[in-house]
């Protein structure tokens, strides 16, 4: 009878799930990501609990998002220590972590994945919450670089599935990209929308395209710095000065993929290249897979581009 029911309501059409109020975020992944994302939703009065494998990345998440806590209550709160108290208090009270994903899905509004870029991992996870996750659940995935809709294949309830892409560090940046597939339902990606601007960020809607808006800007700009690198047009210096005093942008194409990781830059184009191997804006880079085979991947490692 619980397998009927169950099926039953998973069945029901979108419009029963209409004006979803997310109160109840689960957070896969206690990497750093997770416990930013964690960390700004129990700020904003959200129930959070934070989920990993591992319980000591979540202890460690935790003790991290207290840290960060209580250095905004020192600068926001200076003239109001007993509020700042109170406000550090209440968002700790928030967050919770579990190991157990599934139970804790199973009274949650909202699934935010942020755990490996990897297709597979993040499908069978999708899939197994899919199973156990009450009808109204939202799961949105915080992928930078993979296909929303190859993600939510995996389950059964695409209208309720779409992507939130925060920005590292996410209690700093203000930017979340939401991203609807084309079988989002306009209630999910409301309510999506809704979630970004209770967090108090700034959101920008997208489509399901590669790289969404920001990397499929950026990564492209990056990588036509360094082809010219390559070709000696100009040495990294140079470029980056010029572009910092020329247009105005706070770190040069170097110092910026240093700052991102070129780990991470080659992993995106990696994808994006084989997805798309005739495209030469997506061809690959002699110098980067050089560095990244060197284990040079920027500031994280100490060298990359510059060294630190």
């Amino acid at each position: 009878m619980a397998f009927f029911t169950h099926h039953i309501c998973r069945g029901l059409s979108s419009s029963a799930v209409r004006h979803v109020v997310i109160k109840h975020v689960t957070i896969i992944g206690g990497g750093q990501m997770g416990a930013g994302i964690a960390q700004v939703a129990a700020s904003t009065g959200h129930a959070v609990t934070l989920v990993d494998t591992n319980e000591d990345i979540l202890k460690k998440a935790v003790k991290g998002i207290e840290g960060n806590l209580k250095r905004v209550v020192k600068k926001k709160f200076a003239d109001k220590p007993e509020a700042g108290e109170e406000f550090l208090q209440k968002a700790m009270q928030n967050v919770s972590i579990s190991t157990d994903a599934g139970s804790v899905v199973q009274g949650t509004d909202l699934v935010v994945e942020a755990i490996v870029e990897n297709l597979k991992v993040k499908q069978d996870l999708f899939g197994g919450l899919d199973k156990v996750a009450p009808a109204h659940t939202i799961f949105a995935s915080n992928t930078s670089s993979l296909s929303i809709t190859d993600i939510a294949s995996s389950t059964s309830r695409l209208d309720r599935f779409g992507g939130l892409h925060f920005f590292n560090p996410v209690p700093v940046m203000r930017l979340v990209e939401v991203i609807a597939t084309s079988s989002t339902s306009q209630e999910t990606f409301d309510s999506l929308l809704n979630f970004s601007k209770m967090l108090g960020k700034t959101s920008v809607s997208c489509k399901d395209t590669p790289g969404f808006i920001v990397n499929r800007l950026l990564l492209p700009y990056i990588l036509d710095a360094v082809r010219m690198y390559e070709r000696g047009d100009g040495s990294k210096e140079d470029i980056d000065i010029a572009m910092k005093l020329g247009c105005g942008y706070p770190m040069g194409p170097f110092e910026l993929s240093d700052y991102v990781g070129l780990d991470t830059m080659k992993f995106i184009m990696d994808g994006w290249s084989a997805a798309n191997p005739d495209n030469p804006m997506f061809a690959q880079s002699e110098v980067l897979n050089k560095l990244v085979a060197e284990g040079k991947f920027g500031k994280k490692t100490g060298e990359g581009f510059y060294k630190y």
